[in-house]
Order: structure tokens, then sequence, then C-alpha cells
């Protein structure tokens, strides 16, 4: 019988760019073992070294989540969907004080009021709460904009940024004049131009482990607009620990993601994805890159559901996970359940307090490993290769990042991060290998996997191709 795999953007490329696989299985096993002999590169995003399940990966049939069903046992029958979701980053009582409306508010809110879910109450109850947005980016800009417009009296926001030319395409918080300012400073100016009426707080730090409690507990809700997966977690963590609810968004290509992880109420993030992929598994937005329009619908839903939370108004998203494929304009609602065994909000927590998140992401070796990782900055590159040495230069990025800019020209080769593995004969063992990608840290995690296989004349290019393009050769493109 015949079952459509739905195949998120991440793994596309793994499967000849197809967003659908039919395949003919009557379990969920079945079906994703015919889908990983057809496309056996696909394998290792999906199941361990051992055959299990990767834990960061959930499968639902319709929209039924298979672990609360009979896991990969799960019959499928003629017609149905298997979706592969993996990780990609009631009313509410406010805290603030009783609010009023001035009469120039009265007329700016005129819209929400004669809606008789806001009315005049409800307008006073946007006024009195206090959100705080986790970032100040691509999310955070349709966010910041809507929520100010709507009325949230104090909007705090997290950012330690500055703005770059690269932010221009979809964070529309800022402009061309605003280049090199820090984002708090410009998003301030921005949101206060949009609302007057508001407080902003800025907050221009970044979130860690030994701030984020203390940065939370003044606000009522917490909008997640990250982008990396250790911020993500401790989003989630801190939220639960505080009994605070979570606005969840993230956005990848052509693909987002919106829910409201609130503890008290469903499921959290943790019940959803227990834990992170393992490092490079799944790109950030700056390596996979993200369409610029995207974030402006992601951002704007979880403005639309923090202000359902602040009113007490229609269903919010506690424990559903809308799904957003722009390519097809489609939209699906899968249902979360949640976990009693989460090691967060589950009925026997683990999780009592603040981790070091870049650890448990698996984003921090040890110095000494870090030590050992034989590094070559752009200058030595050009003094090796102006003075004729033979060297193997791989490009560990993705082919449509090859085609914006490469150093064919100094004689690099292509070979992507994921196909990296298959191709590890290849590279010469009697030769020194310079790797680069486009900052440094994929082709250090190419280093890292050609010296555990042997290889031992390897060099990660300090800052990629950007610091060759930034010092070397500013004629090429810079992206």
């Amino acid at each position: 019988m015949s079952t459509t795999i739905r195949i998120p953007t991440p793994l596309r490329g793994f499967v000849e760019g197809q967003g659908e696989v039919a395949v003919q299985a009557e379990t969920v096993g079945a079906a994703l073992a015919q889908l990983v002999s057809a496309f056996p590169q696909l394998r290792r995003h999906l199941y361990t070294e051992d055959g299990q399940l990767r834990s960061f990966v959930n499968l639902y049939v319709n929209e039924e989540d298979v672990r609360y069903l009979a896991g990969v046992a799960t019959p499928v029958n003629e017609g149905d969907t298997l979706t592969i979701v993996p990780s990609i980053a009631g009313g509410l009582a406010a805290s603030g004080e009783a609010a009023e409306l001035s009469q120039e508010e009265l007329a700016r809110y005129s819209r929400h009021l004669i809606m008789p879910e806001v009315g005049i109450e409800g307008q006073k109850k946007l006024k009195a709460a206090r959100v705080l947005l986790i970032g100040a980016g691509g999310l955070g800009s349709p966010l910041g904009l809507y929520l100010a417009a709507a009325g949230i009296g104090t909007i705090g926001v997290v950012d330690d940024d500055v703005v770059d030319a690269t932010n221009l395409q979809r964070q529309v918080l800022y402009g061309t004049s605003d280049l090199g300012r820090p984002k708090l400073e410009a998003a301030s100016e921005r949101l206060r131009d949009v609302n007057p009426h508001i407080v902003i707080v800025p907050h221009p730090v970044r979130l860690t482990s030994a701030n984020a409690l203390e940065i939370f507990q003044p606000y009522d809700v917490i909008v997640d607009g990250t982008d990396n997966f250790p911020t993500r977690y401790l989003v989630n963590d801190a939220c639960v620990l505080l009994g605070k609810p979570n606005v969840y968004g993230s956005i990848f290509r052509f693909e987002g993601q919106v829910s409201v992880f609130y503890a008290k109420a469903g499921p959290c993030y943790r019940c959803l994805f227990r834990e992170p992929p393992p490092p490079g598994l799944v790109p950030s937005c700056a390596e996979g890159g993200v369409l610029g329009v995207l974030p402006g619908i992601v951002g704007s839903l979880q403005a639309l559901e923090t202000i359902k939370l602040v009113l007490g108004e229609g269903e919010p998203l506690i424990g559903r996970l809308l799904l957003f494929d722009a390519l097809a304009l489609r939209w699906r609602e899968l249902r979360l359940r949640k976990n009693p065994e989460c090691p967060a909000c589950g009925e026997k927590p683990s999780i009592t307090g603040l981790i070091d998140y870049e650890e448990f992401c698996g984003l921090r070796r040890p110095a000494a490993a870090l030590d050992a990782l034989p590094e070559l900055t752009v200058h030595e590159l050009k003094a090796r290769l102006d003075s004729g040495d033979r060297l193997v230069i791989i490009d560990v990025r993705e082919p449509f990042e090859w085609e914006i800019v490469n150093l064919e020209a100094q004689g690099a080769r292509l070979i992507p991060l994921g196909q990296l593995s298959d191709h590890l004969d290849d590279v010469p063992r009697d030769r020194d290998v310079v790797v680069h990608c486009r900052t440094g840290g994929r082709s250090a995690r190419a280093v890292r996997q050609l010296l555990d296989a042997g290889h031992e004349r390897v060099w990660n290019l300090t800052g990629g191709i950007r610091a060759w393009v930034e010092q070397i050769d500013p004629s090429l493109p810079l992206y």
C-alpha cells in the first residue's frame, strides 16, 4: 500500500531535493527502511550507529505522534502520510500594575477597541503585559514591530549583536543606515517610533545559564526567536522552572515551525525534542539560508500567539505544532503530548536548575582537544600557495554556496560536509590538506572527522572563505 513520506527541508538534500517520497509499506519502520535503502546518505540523519531512531527525530502518521502509538511498528494504510519532524533552535495574569489608556491611546488602538474579543479591558491587559523577546533578528523583527504596534506595554529584548549587511534581507527592523550599530540601539529606536506609549527594555547581553532566570523573572511571556540549539534549550528550561509560557518559532530555508510550550498546561520543548542533534547535523540559517519573507510569517504567528495568551482569547498552540512549507504553501498541525518522562516537566524531573547548554549540545570540546586541532590562517595559506606548495584544498560547504564564491582558482574541490564520510578515501594522505567552509565551524568538524579517520596532514582554514575574501581578495563576493 502506498504511503507518502514528507521530507523536511534540512533533509531534502539527501533525497535529491524531493519534498515527498512514496513507498510501499505496512508499518512506519518498513517505510523508513525503504526510504534509507533508496537514499543511503539519509540513514545517519535518522538512525544511530546501532540502528536506533535518533531522539531528535519525531515521526507522525497523519497528525499522531508514533511514540504514543506503536512506535516504528505503527501500521500505515493506503493514503496515509508519514511526516518526519526534526529539531531545526487560557488567559494570562499580567504582572504589571493595572493600566489605563490615554486619549491618544484610545484613538491609536481604536480598531482593537471595537472588537468584542479585545475591547478596552483587553487593551488594558496588553498595556499591562510584559513580554521578553529572545533575539532581535529575523523572528524578533516582526515580533517586535507587531507587539509594539499592538500596545504591549513593556517589551524586553535580549541581543548582543550588531547590524550586519547580511541581516537586511530579512530583519526588517533595520535599514542600511543602521549597519554597524548595536541591534538593540537601532531596534529600541525603531520600536519607540512605532509606538511611543510603550516601554522598551534592552538587555544587551548574551543569554546564559548565569543570567537567564534573573532576566526572565519580571516578564509574563517569553518569546523564543533564537537561531541555535543551546539557547533554545536554555529558554525552555528557564521557562519551565519559572512557570512561564514559551512562544516558540523556528525557520530554515522554506519551512517554519510554531508552537506554545507551557509546562503548566501542556508539553515543553523537551517533550518534543528531548535531546539536540549532534553538532553540524542540522545547519543554521547562516549555513543553510532562509527565504527572507519566512521569518515575517513565522514571527507574525508568534506575535499572534503572544497576544492571544495575554488576552486569554482563542485557542493558543499549546499541545500543537504548526508546520509551514512555503514552497508548497501548505500548513499542517501536529498534536503534541506532555511526556511524563520529560527531564524538564515530567512527573520526576531531573532538571532542577540551568546547566551548561553549550556542553549539553556538544559544542564545547575540552581545551586540549581544541588546542590539538591544526589551524592555518588565510595569510599562511596564500604564502604557501605563492611558494608553489601542492596543497589539497577541500571546501565542505553546500553546492549553492560554492556557486556564490569559491577558491577553485586556487585548486579547491567541493565535498559537502554531509558527504565527507563517503569520500574519506578520496582525500590524499601524502599531501597537506586544507579544509574550509564559510567561517570555519563546519570545516573544524570536517578536520576532526579526517583526523579521527587517520589523516595526519590536515589543517582547518581559520575564518573560512569569508576571511579569505576580507583579508586576501576583496574582489570576491562576500556572503
